[in-house]
């Protein structure tokens, strides 16, 4: 990031007009507001990237998770159609997993709605920036 640009400042009252008191306050204002963004970007790119990264490893996990129950539910049904006839054991393998799908999509349904994603640094120095725009002699 760049900094600031430092302005001379006047040696007597009056020296600058205010015109170019204006111009460079505008200046200013500009650098700052453009610094703000890039800011901002940054720390979106930047939690993209980590997201990205841990939806990678999940869906790896997904996977292998998704195997281990697909041969787990075989099992089951081949283990209940000893006691019973095959096809009502696989209803019943599947009724199980229904039920558990239900509870896994409003589980995560809540959590996703939970989720506020917003660059945090930047909302703070834009409302520090705002505050100094107001009363810029505190």
């Amino acid at each position: 990031m760049t900094s600031l640009p430092s302005h001379p400042a006047p040696t007597r009252a009056g020296d600058d007009s205010v015109g170019e008191l204006l111009s460079v306050v505008t200046s200013d204002v500009q650098t700052l507001f453009r610094q703000e963004v890039e800011l901002a970007k940054a720390e979106v790119r930047h939690e993209a990237t980590k997201a990205g990264k841990a939806a990678g490893m999940y869906g790896g996990a997904g996977f292998g998770g998704y195997m281990v129950l697909l041969f787990l539910s075989l099992a089951a049904v081949l283990g209940l159609a000893n006691v019973m006839d095959g096809g009502w054991a696989a209803l019943i393998v599947a009724a199980v997993w229904a039920v558990i799908a239900a509870v896994l999509y409003q589980r995560g349904r809540t959590r996703m709605r939970a989720m506020a994603p917003k660059p945090e640094r930047t909302v703070e120095t834009m409302k520090e920036n705002a505050q100094w725009a107001r009363h810029p002699t505190r």
